[in-house]
């Protein structure tokens, strides 16, 4: 039977830096390695919600990579 192994965790926080000539936002993101992997979700919101307060543009969404690596 194959195992889910849960290799990594990056958290991935996403700004509006403004709109473009056509109306669109422009999205910048900024991502953080090394996150630990029992991280919950409330966990990584209030981190992402801490920098964004030290950013001049708009939180626009947060993110949680994580990278599993299957064993068979």
């Amino acid at each position: 039977m194959a195992q889910a192994l849960l290799e990594v965790t990056k958290l991935r926080i996403v700004f509006e830096a403004g709109m473009d000539d056509e109306g669109n936002p422009i999205l910048k993101a900024k991502t953080f390695s090394n996150v630990t992997k029992a991280a919950t979700a409330d966990q990584l919101s209030q981190a992402a919600l801490a920098v964004a307060v030290l950013c001049n543009d708009t939180l626009n969404k947060v993110e949680r990579n994580d990278s599993i690596a299957i064993l068979g």
